[in-house]
């Protein structure tokens, strides 16, 4: 998941040119330092507007060199330290070329397709995460940003062989990556937390000199459309790859008419085999819903759903005949930042709302269902039951993005919010403890009634998120899911997303279960788990469909796995049937694969 910052405005004035101080204590007089903020800054704010249409004019006129002079002079860029039990999240190198596998322990079986596994993932360049320092505070990356790298297994079988398996990594080689690639520095500002004024002014400085106000991360996930591929992070337009090579083509941005953020979980609607996209963006219009023709070469549709605030929605759903919007209450408000406040914020007393839209209708046709706020970035699927809509997906108390307060303690903050929900006893809903723990939620929204009926489909044994179900079952009705399972401890202690197995939702078998948080019986569905050992976690697993097969879950789970121990990376296969038997196979990497976001198959890449 990828946060999105847009352009705004600040007057530096000449002391900017002096030496950065030390970092700001993280217990300094935050108060009063926003509050002078925000009062030397309320003209700007109710002149915004007329001051962002200036920007473009403002560029031609300051030389880009001297603004990067003056950038170099005002600005100390300095390194975001891991700790030991984050060593998996900081980057590697590209291997230059792809390398041939030959340690593989189990056989893959005969009927898996041939195809490439692929997994994006943030991989920060010039050797991890940055803050900025300066007069006006620090500004900083936050763990979901790097730019996109590729990890990718390709699985062929020559002439009816023996299986020959390649590995290979390459980051996405955007127009931005390359800038900074050429300079070889940091050249955009981190911009997406932080003290309010250096937030404020890195978004300044990054628009007048490149143009635009962040780079393309393009580091989320990787999706097929009319027979080519592409990468994306929602705060950009897709890029163009070449599955083989991994080369980078360029923006999809279908000759200009999709010119604003681009969803990172498109959907394919089954029928037509069009694709269904939204944009986020924190200028009006807040949200556009949009729909690209079967061949990928036409814009078909465009909505504004007028929204009366920027949601940093990470996820849309369809049924056969509709689109699902998902309204929750993480905000991008440029004028809280003007104000002092934080850029990016999840507003746990704002609304939540899911929207239920005809395929092809406009904001007037949304009927709009309240559900109690939460955050939930990821859906399991979505599909029509006579007259409900049923939402299936992973819902917490709190959001993970984007962390905490400027002034508190990041660590702390998000190792409390990782904890295990039993482990800390019943907690109220303000509480940070255990905020990020996450289960399988279903809304059933009557489109005749307007009712809303919400239940937990799991319980508090394991926190599940990240699903992932068979294709062919997106927006119809399915028997199962998939999911990785957040190992709370290990996240815990480092503060960190950490993924120590795999699980299996049985969505039609029904099982009955005390919860611990409140010692109520719940109706609650079967699950099925993959532990992995000790020390050992995943990323970017997918469904790998059995060729021609007729069941749901005919199939295996493929993942990336490193072990934190042995510093080795690993794929694993595992039969999608059986989810708790061992690993048929394991194919062991010649490098370390970092921890990442979401991974796909691609079957029959060579033909």
């Amino acid at each position: 998941m990828s946060t999105y910052c847009s352009s705004t405005f600040i007057v530096c004035s000449s002391s900017s040119t002096h030496r950065p101080p030390a970092f700001p204590d993280k217990h300094d007089h935050f108060g009063a330092r926003t509050a002078s903020f925000s009062f030397q800054f309320k003209p700007v704010l109710r002149k915004l507007e007329h001051i962002l249409k200036d920007v473009p004019q403002m560029a031609k006129m300051i030389p880009v060199k001297l603004l990067g002079a003056f950038v170099d002079l005002a600005f100390e860029i300095v390194d975001q330290p891991l700790l030991p039990s984050q060593s998996n999240f900081a980057p590697v190198e590209e291997l230059g070329e792809a390398f041939l596998v030959t340690d593989i322990e189990g056989r893959i079986p005969k009927d898996f397709p041939e195809g490439v596994y692929i997994r994006n993932g943030p991989n920060p360049l010039f050797g991890g995460y940055k803050s900025a320092v300066s007069i006006l505070g620090k500004s900083s990356h936050t763990w979901i940003e790097g730019e996109g790298m590729l990890h990718a297994v390709y699985f062929s079988k020559p002439n009816q062989g023996s299986w020959t398996i390649f590995y290979n990594n390459r980051y996405v080689e955007s127009k931005t990556f390359k800038l900074e690639k050429q300079k070889n520095k940091l050249a955009f500002l981190p911009a997406a937390e932080g003290d309010p004024g250096a937030v404020f002014s890195a978004h300044l400085l990054n628009l007048l000199r490149f143009g635009m106000v962040d780079k393309y991360l393009s580091n989320t996930n990787v999706f097929e459309h009319a027979g080519r591929f592409y990468v994306t992070a929602e705060n950009h337009v897709p890029q163009e790859i070449d599955i083989k090579t991994l080369e980078t083509f360029g923006k999809w941005d279908l000759d200009g008419t999709w010119t604003r953020p681009f969803t990172s979980h498109a959907k394919r609607d089954r029928s037509t085999g069009e694709l269904v996209i939204f944009g986020f963006y924190p200028q009006l219009p807040y949200y556009e819903i949009g729909i690209i023709s079967a061949d990928g070469k036409k814009l078909t549709q465009k909505v504004d759903l007028k929204f009366k605030r920027c949601t940093l929605s990470h996820e849309i759903g369809i049924t056969e005949r509709y689109n699902v919007i998902m309204d929750f209450p993480l905000v991008i408000d440029i004028n809280r930042l003007l104000a002092g406040g934080p850029l990016i914020k999840y507003e746990k007393n704002g609304y939540a709302r899911i929207g239920i839209m005809p395929r092809y209708g406009d904001a007037d046709s949304v009927k709009w269902f309240e559900v109690e706020p939460a955050a939930a970035f990821h859906i399991v699927n979505c599909f029509e039951d006579g007259n409900e809509v049923v939402v299936i997906a992973c819902k917490a108390r709190g959001s993970i993005i984007p962390g905490p307060e400027f002034g508190l303690d990041k660590f702390e903050w998000f190792s409390r919010g990782f904890k295990h929900i039993n482990s800390v006893g019943k907690t109220d809903q303000d509480s940070q403890d255990g905020a990020f723990f996450t289960r399988v939620y279903e809304w059933r929204l009557n489109t005749q009634t307007g009712e809303v009926k919400g239940r937990y489909l799991t319980g508090t044994d394991f926190s599940l998120d990240f699903p992932i179900i068979n294709e062919k079952f997106s927006g119809i009705k399915n028997k199962y899911g998939y999911a990785q399972v957040i190992d709370s401890s290990a996240s815990s202690i480092s503060g960190m997303s950490k993924y120590g197995g795999l699980a299996k939702l049985h969505l039609e078998e029904r099982t009955s279960e005390i919860c611990q948080e409140n010692q109520q019986a719940e109706e609650l569905i079967k699950v099925e788990y993959h532990k992995f050992p000790q020390d050992t976690f995943c990323s970017g697993a997918t469904l790998v469909p059995k060729s021609g097969s007729v069941e749901e879950d005919d199939g295996w789970i493929i993942a990336f796995i490193h072990n934190e121990k042995t510093n080795i990376s690993q794929v694993y296969i595992v039969d999608a049937k059986k989810i708790s038997s061992e690993p048929i196979v394991k194919i062991k990497l010649p490098n370390r694969v970092p921890y990442g976001f979401h991974g796909a198959f691609m079957p029959t890449y060579s033909s």
